[in-house]
């Protein structure tokens, strides 16, 4: 059974720091790209960060370029998102996805989501 636990999301002041974790399980997860998605009260959700499965290439949205990171550890089935310099407008829920194939049939699957919130 597939599973994606997000965790490490709360409250935090304007400036500060928060990290995400994502622990997967259930697929080859090596072969999966990794990526962070966040959905604030009456939007869309949006891409924030992703991490190719091979070569652990990067991309970001322009929103966040230069103040969030996102990494993944293979060995621990994990990927994560260090959120530094946190602003009001971060504030949403942040979902985890992986998206790979099984054989040929594309896959995609989502966690439940971690509540962060900006706010002195």
């Amino acid at each position: 059974q597939v599973q994606l636990v997000e965790s490490g999301g709360g409250l935090v002041q304007p400036g500060g720091s928060l990290s995400l974790s994502c622990a997967a399980s259930g697929f080859t997860f090596s072969s999966y790209a990794m990526s962070w998605y966040r959905q604030a009260p009456g939007k869309d959700r949006e891409l924030v960060a992703i991490i190719a499965s091979a070569l652990f290439s990067t991309d970001y949205a322009d929103s966040v370029k230069g103040r969030f990171t996102i990494s993944r550890d293979n060995s621990k089935n994990t990927v994560y998102l260090q959120m530094n310099s946190l602003k009001p407008e971060d504030t949403a829920v942040y979902y985890c996805n992986a998206a790979g194939r099984l054989g040929a049939r594309p896959m995609s699957y989502w966690g439940q989501g971690t509540q962060v919130t900006v706010s002195s």
